[in-house]
């Protein structure tokens, strides 16, 4: 694993800079969900449930295109 270091302000809060590269890196699908929530020091399941919080699908669509899909009459 590589080491990153970083100088942060003091109000910026750790743990929520984590999770925010953490989400990304599994968006871009350079993480797994499993790999994501290590980093963040988290369980997988409590991972999965924040993505949805960052607009993240854990199924590989946007919510726009979820939201679009549902919209769609067959």
């Amino acid at each position: 694993m590589k080491d990153l270091t970083i100088s942060l302000p003091e109000e910026v809060e750790l743990d929520k800079v984590k999770m925010i590269i953490a989400v990304l890196l599994f968006q871009q699908g350079v993480l797994s969900s499993g790999q994501a929530a290590a980093l963040v020091g988290i369980s997988r399941r409590l991972f999965l449930e924040e993505v949805g919080k960052h607009g993240v699908s854990v199924f590989g669509e946007s919510v726009e295109d979820i939201a679009k899909a549902k919209s769609i009459e067959i």
